[in-house]
């Protein structure tokens, strides 16, 4: 699905990707992959990460990485060779983009496509998109849930994602996965580390972060979508989870504009 590219020692490339089911991929180069339209979902190494637009995914070479688009996808990639650019610390990082990573990104995309970058002009903005790319991922988005290692738990995320906007209750997932609320418990602080209400607190803002990202939404209609009865209290959840409030969150992709 995303590993059909071309080998130069770095490149850049426009995609668009219809929607499929899970996937598993494993790129033979350091990938940089940005979401320009649609939400994709991507997990590794035990964790489960939402990349919405304006938005990247720096991915180290050889690891394998499960990729799920419940949507059309319009994406911008970036390949490097290993000795292009150093090995990124992390296997998958997924952080917000500057606005100087945004920027490099367009223009290599512009540049993508041919023989490869050398030391000139072109050699210059893939090193310096490569060199963004590793400093922004150390610092990865907090939207991220542990990924759950049985189907039963998996389940029972699915459905309270599904359920935001009605305020879902722990008994009322856990009957419709075919648990007991004290088994949902169990498998939400053996395989997350969680309570189930901590997880529905986190996929709230998980969602949240989407919307604000990708769709033209007000902070009132997230707020309510994710399932809070007021902006206040959801505006405090989501300052104490991102760091800043929702409209400062939002108002960052406005100002980036597209790859």
């Amino acid at each position: 699905m995303l590993n059909r590219m071309s080998k130069p020692r770095a490149d850049a490339i426009a995609q668009e990707f219809p929607a499929a089911p899970r996937e598993r991929f494993v790129m033979d180069r350091h990938y940089l992959l940005c979401t320009v339209k649609g939400v994709l979902k991507m997990e590794a190494e035990g964790r489960e990460w939402s990349l919405p637009p304006a938005r990247a995914a720096l991915i180290r070479a050889g690891v394998p990485v499960d990729c799920t688009l419940p949507q059309p996808v319009a994406a911008a990639s970036v390949l490097f060779d290993e000795g292009f650019i150093p090995a990124p610390e992390r296997g998958l990082a997924v952080f917000d983009l500057s606005p100087l990573a945004r920027s490099l990104v367009r223009e290599a995309r512009r540049l993508g496509g041919a023989e490869g970058p050398g030391e000139g002009y072109a050699g210059a903005i893939f090193s310096a998109l490569g060199a963004v790319a590793l400093d922004l991922a150390l610092t990865p988005s907090p939207a991220w849930i542990s990924s759950p290692r049985t189907p039963a738990l998996r389940r029972a995320l699915d459905l309270t994602s599904a359920a935001l906007e009605g305020r879902p209750s722990a008994t009322e997932i856990a009957a419709a996965a075919g648990l007991s609320p004290r088994s949902l418990a169990r498998h939400c602080a053996d395989e997350l580390g969680l309570t189930w209400r901590a997880a529905l607190r986190r996929i709230r803002m998980i969602r949240a972060m989407e919307l604000l990202a990708s769709e033209p939404m007000g902070v009132a209609e997230t707020a309510f979508a994710t399932g809070y009865d007021s902006v206040s209290s959801f505006t405090e959840a989501f300052r104490d989870f991102a760091g800043c409030s929702p409209r400062v969150y939002r108002a960052r992709f406005d100002e980036l504009g597209d790859a």
